[in-house]
């Protein structure tokens, strides 16, 4: 039932997912060069390997720690105003599709983060990882988190991830679909308004911003209604 209806969301929004991707596709491809989308190594469900795709939003070929943060010099322009706003993430949709992931669930890791808690994803790694997820919407502003600190990924393995793992592990052993609808609408939501915290930064510098800020709000919010719609349709079964 969870996969028809991931095929069937992507498939009934793909008209605007298309528009939405070619718009932001464009953007990478005359922000800076290189490849337009990135691959990331993750573990999905049964810790089967694959590879996660997301625009890509830094300069090619950079080196750098495994974790980014906010204010990352590694960024591009506009890539800062993709990972800031989340919609790198949109390629996963791809990642739905072939059976990777699926839109609402735990998010995948990198290996080095699984092994550090095995007990924890021989729970979480029942399920396919999600496009999104209870976690990351709890932890939209981990960015600002990571800045704070000179050792990315002792914060993260030791601090956050714990917290992460709770709310991952309660979402698997208590999955419920109408849940999952709400969760998409929160999603919908969340790059409009972290696009609109951080279109003060970006204004000055590039007039691109205005009009593609515009459009992706009015496009997640499109979604949002149609979301909304079937989470009352679910509801009245």
């Amino acid at each position: 039932m969870r996969r028809a209806l991931d095929i069937g969301f992507c498939l009934l929004a793909a008209p605007i997912l298309v528009l939405l991707g070619a718009l932001i596709a464009i953007c990478v491809f005359v922000d800076s060069p290189g490849p337009v989308l990135y691959r990331s190594q993750r573990v999905g469900r049964g810790r089967r390997g694959f590879a996660m795709l997301k625009f890509r939003t830094m300069r090619d070929g950079v080196a750098g720690p495994t974790l980014s943060c906010f204010g990352d010099e590694r960024f591009t322009p506009f890539g800062r105003l993709l990972a800031r706003s989340r919609l790198d993430e949109l390629p996963q949709v791809l990642n739905v599709l072939r059976g990777d992931m699926a839109l609402v669930g735990p998010r995948p890791e990198l290996a080095e983060f699984v092994d550090a808690y095995p007990e924890a994803y021989a729970v979480i790694l029942r399920a396919l990882p999600g496009l999104t997820g209870p976690a990351q919407l709890r932890f939209s502003g981990e960015g600002r988190i990571l800045a704070a600190t000179d050792d990315r990924v002792a914060l993260y393995t030791e601090t956050i991830m714990p917290e992460k793992l709770g709310i991952d592990i309660d979402y698997v052993t208590n999955a419920d679909l109408r849940r999952d609808l709400q969760l998409l609408c929160w999603t919908l939501v969340l790059p409009a308004r972290l696009i609109a915290d951080a279109y003060a930064a970006w204004r000055v510098q590039h007039a691109i911003v205005r009009p593609a800020a515009a459009a992706v709000m009015l496009v997640m919010a499109s979604l949002a209604v149609t979301l909304m719609f079937s989470l009352d349709a679910v509801g009245s079964l």
